[in-house]
């Protein structure tokens, strides 16, 4: 489960129905009259403003903004503790445009070529096991989609420090030089501007 989805859906869980009304109130400015009449729970109004990307695991200066505003400084402290400890990473702390683009790639290429060893693959990029069998008990029957995730969650981690340069060397250091080689043809392409 989504740590981040898990924390909106606690606070959901805990707003009374006037800090909601203010809630909605507060979020005037983004979402329409008619659409923001609708909402009935604080899972709801969350939904909405992630859909709009108003809030983002990676961006919750809103979220701080709306609850700093309904005065529940424990569910900031909360949210707080949730950025400290990680699981939320600063915006200076994500990887260039440019980067970004490069993994997509590079993690598509990957996820189409990588099958039952995608493991293997993870630790050789230092990841987890305890968060790869995570991954697998929400996803149990698509390999390809706890591949995707795993990779993901392996971007969030490393943060700026994610680079396609170590899928690659994790990709030949497991012997899958195929992969690797078609990796770097696909980036080759993109930089190119024929992708």
């Amino acid at each position: 489960m989504d740590p981040f989805l898990s924390l909106l859906h606690s606070f959901s869980s805990s707003l009374t129905d006037r800090e909601l009304s203010s809630m909605k109130f507060l979020c005037m400015d983004k979402i329409r009259k008619r659409k923001l009449e609708d909402v009935q729970t604080g899972g709801e109004l969350f939904t909405i403003l992630l859909e709009q990307q108003d809030i983002t695991r990676y961006d919750v200066a809103f979220l701080e903004e709306l609850l700093r505003n309904i005065k529940r400084e424990d569910l900031l402290l909360k949210l707080k503790q949730f950025v400290d400890e990680g699981e939320v990473k600063a915006p200076e702390d994500q990887p260039d445009p440019h980067e970004k683009r490069l993994q997509k790639v590079a993690m598509e290429v990957i996820c189409d070529n990588v099958g039952r060893d995608w493991k293997m693959l993870m630790r050789k990029l230092d990841f987890c096991d305890v968060k790869m069998d995570r991954i697998v008990e929400a996803n149990p029957r698509d390999l390809r989609e706890q591949l995707v995730q795993s990779l993901r969650e392996w971007q969030r981690w490393r943060g700026r420090d994610a680079k396609v340069a170590d899928l690659i060397t994790a990709l030949r250091g497991c012997g899958m030089n195929l992969v690797a080689d078609r990796v770097e043809q696909e980036l080759s392409l993109l930089n190119s501007g024929a992708r």
